[in-house]
């Protein structure tokens, strides 16, 4: 083993970002781990003892590499996981350094996805904890009564604390700076809808001219307006089953007729969609709640169906920023502007009290999109448009949204290591499904709300008989440390629950 000497005890400290920080690593090659996995399990194991410190430089991958005797792919695979896993981040032309907030052990014991406590040498390899394994710790998480402070794995609830203080102020500086308008722009500022243009080209695909968006109060809001402005009591239309509640709700308040849509682990399937649908509203980058990605060809045979049957396809992009080890996939609007009406939210980005989204569609649309928000009075507040224009413009959004995405993926890791194999829907988003046998679902629920722990149950989600048992995890409103309570908490009921340890669950 090659060492290069380093403190044992974690200490508060200046440290210059020059300096990269000296570890004790090594490689063994006859170890059953990969000299990859090796090295990043120490170093995981550094960052979860305190001997690196967030904002601490890493040594370059080509002097670990030489120090510890190995290739420098090797070292680069590792560095290159820790990225994805959200640990480490690079800053450019300086090198690569520890996260923020990624340091420092876990409550309750070691991380579940750093292992136990270890000597610095390359530990073996460990199976991927399952419900009837548990972790960190070796006792149970002690119950906590009902009404102490809880650990919250609700959906849809954004990290709005990861939000940066100082970019926050000066947006709504530069906000209050912006004169008055006479008379507001019922399509929204025209800065925003610029501003947009280029955020949603960079980030999504999304390829557009400012007179093709539309500025709204949110999905839902965007909703209402393609409701109103399009259907007539009667039309058809289609909705994922199991879906967003909000949507059923906007769509039936118009007098539109649902129809339920299957879907499966990959997201809506097209081959059982109706032909006489007016619209079908689906959720393609990260399906609610179950989580599938809809896969390539399947997203052609959706436009495909639109174009046969004249119906318009509503894809609800509300989080499709956050993925993790997997590529982005084009959206539905990418794929065929024609047929397709895009909306996109901050509720998810930053924080739902922003009250912002934007609509997307083919030019002829606007018009009579833009008519009926004037007529309902459907607007968002000039300070808002100009606060967002501001974070677009700054690059603050994005920047938000990248240590957002490293944030998520280090919770998603910590449940992933503590459910194992019955969690789906994980490879994007803000949530995943616990799946779970018939009958099971309400018991764990009530035992880990119980215990501190705020769930949601699958069943909620359907509008006709649950064709699937399970809980909705949501990993944006907990901390890393809240996140990996939480998982172990559920862990320990479910190896416990009667019927459901060891049963099969539906596929």
């Amino acid at each position: 083993m090659t060492t290069f000497p380093g403190r044992t005890r974690p200490a508060p400290r200046q440290v210059s970002p020059r300096l990269a920080v000296e570890l004790a690593v090594g490689a063994d090659r006859h170890a059953p781990l990969p000299l990859t996995g090796q090295i990043a399990a120490q170093l995981r194991q550094a960052l979860a003892d305190g001997r690196l410190a967030a904002g601490e430089r890493l040594p370059s991958s080509r002097a670990l590499a030489a120090a510890v005797g190995v290739s420098r792919t090797v070292v680069t695979a590792a560095y290159t996981q820790l990225f994805a896993e959200g640990w480490l981040e690079g800053r450019h032309g300086s090198g690569t350094y520890v996260a923020p907030g990624a340091a420092g052990p876990l409550a309750g014991g070691a991380d579940p996805v750093l292992g136990a406590a270890g000597s610095g040498s390359a530990p073996p390899a460990a199976p991927a904890p399952g419900p009837g394994r548990r972790t960190g710790s070796s006792r149970a998480t002690p119950p906590q009564p009902a009404g102490s402070a809880a650990v919250n794995l609700r959906p849809g609830i954004p990290w709005a604390a990861g939000i940066d203080p100082a970019a926050w102020r000066r947006a709504w500086r530069h906000a209050g700076t912006e004169p008055v308008p006479a008379e507001p722009d019922p399509r929204g500022r025209g800065a925003l809808r610029e501003a947009l243009t280029g955020y949603l080209r960079r980030s999504r695909g999304v390829c557009a001219t400012a007179d093709q968006i539309l500025v709204t109060r949110g999905v839902s809001a965007g909703l209402g307006l393609v409701a109103s402005a399009l259907l007539r009591p009667g039309d058809q239309v289609g909705v994922e089953e199991p879906g967003y509640q909000a949507a059923r709700a906007v769509f039936a308040s118009r007098g539109a007729r649902l129809v339920p849509c299957r879907v499966d682990r990959d997201g809506l399937v097209v081959e059982e969609l109706p032909g006489d649908l007016r619209l079908v509203y689906t959720t393609p980058a990260h399906q609610y709640p179950l989580g599938g990605r809809l896969p390539v060809p399947r997203r052609q045979a959706l436009a495909a169906w639109a174009r046969a049957t004249g119906a318009l396809i509503i894809e609800d992009d509300y989080d499709g920023e956050f993925r993790y080890d997997v590529a982005p996939l084009p959206t539905l609007f990418g794929l065929d502007p024609d047929v397709v009406i895009y909306l996109g939210t901050t509720s998810k980005t930053l924080t739902p009290a922003l009250g912002a989204g934007w609509l997307v569609a083919r030019r002829d649309l606007i018009p009579v999109l833009t008519a009926t928000a004037a007529d309902l009075g459907e607007r968002v507040s000039g300070p808002v448009q100009h606060a967002v224009t501001e974070l677009l413009a700054s690059g603050e959004l994005e920047r938000h949204v990248r240590r957002m995405r490293h944030e998520y993926a280090r919770r998603r890791a910590v449940l992933v290591a503590a459910l194992g194999s019955r969690l789906t829907g994980d490879t994007a988003g803000m949530h995943m499904v616990l799946e779970l046998p018939p009958g099971t679902a309400p018991a764990l629920a009530a035992a880990a709300r119980e215990r501190g722990v705020e769930v949601a149950t699958l069943d909620r989600y359907f509008a006709g008989p649950p064709a699937r048992e399970g809980l909705v995890l949501g990993y944006g409103a907990a901390d890393l440390a809240a996140a990996s309570r939480g998982g172990r908490v559920i862990a320990e009921i479910l190896a416990a629950l009667p019927g459901a340890r060891g049963a099969a669950v539906p596929r």
